[in-house]
């Protein structure tokens, strides 16, 4: 991923507004100091802090040492009832989960918020036993994981998840730029993939993630985005309309508006609509998940 150079009045502002516009959050960013903020009389600045900063590379995860297994004795074939009933192939553990987390949403139960550390991590499994590609014998490598191989990889998941759910849809693929791929599930009744305010599709997100550390061990590089009905397209398109009115009022006014808490992701369609905009400008105050995007007069900004 290329790098982005930003600054602001110290280190930490200028950490901060690199994470804006990106769109990620400080655990997916890689950070290089270019320059200290330099300080004058009284304290004052005379110059800002100026750093550079990019989406982390996925690292392969580190090998694990493996214990001999016992042997278990080999019980006699057709001894297991749904051996001989023919019974299907359980779902996967990610797409159970996912398949939960839906169920909740469908049961009017709220999602309970992730904070600190919430994300899903690279080779984590609550049942304590290994990761799949580790119990068959897998190598770790330092390869290099093309944004296509990815793409594969979370299509084949999602496409298992609305299997999984009896969901009726497909898995379209666009190619945003050279170093993202956007999967977009389109299809009817696709709601409870969605979730309250999103919050399903998050999940569903996270998860592929997962899967993505899982089964391509290498270095990661792009992006893989995923919508479900069309639900991130329009949220983007209405938040982009409501900042641009916002933006004229504060034009209008000659006075500063703050806007909601918002995710990463989001305040980086504010940043990115306001860019288009003569006579205001952005910043961000607070932190996460309080961090909001202020609107201020374009010759406030000094």
């Amino acid at each position: 991923m290329e790098w982005v150079e930003t600054t602001g009045r110290t280190v930490e502002d200028a950490k901060e507004a690199a994470l804006d516009q990106l769109g990620i959050d400080e655990s997916e960013a890689e950070f290089e100091i270019l320059e200290e903020a330099k300080t004058g009389l009284f304290g004052r600045v005379r110059a800002d802090a100026r750093i550079r900063a990019r989406v982390l590379p996925k690292a392969p995860r580190p090998k694990q040492e493996r214990r001999p297994r016992k042997q278990r004795p080999r019980k006699e074939a057709g001894s297991r009832p749904e051996r001989a009933a023919g019974k299907a192939a359980p779902a996967t553990d990610d797409q159970a989960a996912a398949v939960a987390v839906a169920d909740d949403d469908a049961e009017g139960s709220t999602p309970r918020p992730r904070r600190g550390g919430g994300r899903a991590r690279a080779g984590s499994n609550s049942g304590g036993a290994a990761p799949r590609d580790q119990q068959e014998g897998n190598q770790m490598t330092d390869d290099v994981v093309p944004v296509g191989t990815q793409a594969d990889i979370v299509t084949e998941f999602l496409e298992g998840l609305l299997t999984s759910l009896g969901a009726e849809g497909t898995v379209n693929r666009t190619q945003v730029d050279e170093e993202t791929i956007e999967l977009s599930v389109v299809g009817d009744d696709l709601g409870l993939l969605i979730g309250p305010k999103g919050q399903t599709l998050t999940a569903v997100h996270e998860l592929s993630r997962t899967v993505l550390q899982r089964r391509a061990t290498g270095r990661h590089e792009g992006r893989v985005r995923i919508d479900i009905g069309g639900y991130r397209q329009r949220r983007q398109e209405a938040l982009a309309r409501f900042v641009t009115a916002q933006a004229e009022l504060v034009v209008a006014e000659g006075a500063s508006r703050a806007l909601e808490p918002m995710n990463a992701a989001d305040r980086k369609v504010v940043h990115d609509t306001v860019n288009d905009i003569d006579g205001v400008a952005t910043i961000s105050e607070g932190v996460d998940p309080d961090r909001r995007v202020v609107l201020i007069p374009e010759a406030a900004e000094a």
